[in-house]
């Protein structure tokens, strides 16, 4: 019984906190006047990112499409001047390690500040900050990990949540760029399980 109610009062602590980071945008600093990273944002939330960080760059996490949001968001950036990348990634792919260096070719030549972006702020953004913040910020690994975790939403469950294929890809980048390696952690087999579009709009202002 007592088991059963921490389980609760955890589930229910969990759901709350879920929602306060959805609510919030899950807009949060990576590196200061360097990185941010959020949720996909609305046309205010975008503006104040950019009056109040400085934003020249959106990396978008969930590719090109047809959808009103990514229309709408288009036109935000250009609006606003902001230099608009796409690099169509899957939260329940692995990211093979070429991909990960063509991202990696990306952010390091992007305008910043940065801010990058999926659905929720909580996979694929939490793997590509992580990736930034070691690979280019040269942030230790211990630190730079915890952008990949439960504070900002990404829950990881081996053979369960299919988000877990974050933690399989940064697994296998570890070895690739020659990092410990995560005692535990799946990396990926076959470099081509998944695949990324990349697409660059120039913000246009005034």
């Amino acid at each position: 019984m007592a088991s059963a109610a921490t389980l609760l009062l955890f589930g229910g602590s969990f759901g709350a906190y879920e929602a306060y980071l959805q609510l919030s945008g899950n807009f949060h600093t990576v590196i200061p006047g360097e990185l941010y990273r959020s949720a996909q944002p609305t046309s205010a939330a975008l503006e104040s990112y950019v009056r109040e960080h400085g934003i020249k760059t959106v990396l978008n996490l969930r590719g090109s499409t047809d959808a009103k949001w990514y229309k709408q968001e288009l036109a935000d950036a250009q609006r606003l001047g902001v230099e608009h990348i796409d690099f169509r990634m899957s939260a329940a792919r692995v990211l093979s390690r070429e991909q990960a260096d063509r991202l990696i070719e990306i952010m390091r030549s992007a305008p910043k500040p940065m801010l990058i972006h999926c659905q929720s702020g909580a996979d694929r953004t939490g793997l590509v900050s992580l990736i930034y913040s070691h690979q280019i910020a040269h942030i230790d690994e211990d630190t730079a990990e915890r952008q990949l975790s439960f504070l900002y939403g990404h829950v990881a469950i081996p053979h369960f949540s299919r988000t877990y294929a974050m933690d399989r890809s940064w697994a296998d980048l570890e070895k690739y760029y020659n990092v410990e390696p995560v005692v535990g952690a799946n990396p990926a087999s076959d470099p081509r399980d998944t695949g990324a579009e990349v697409h660059v709009v120039e913000g246009t202002s005034g």
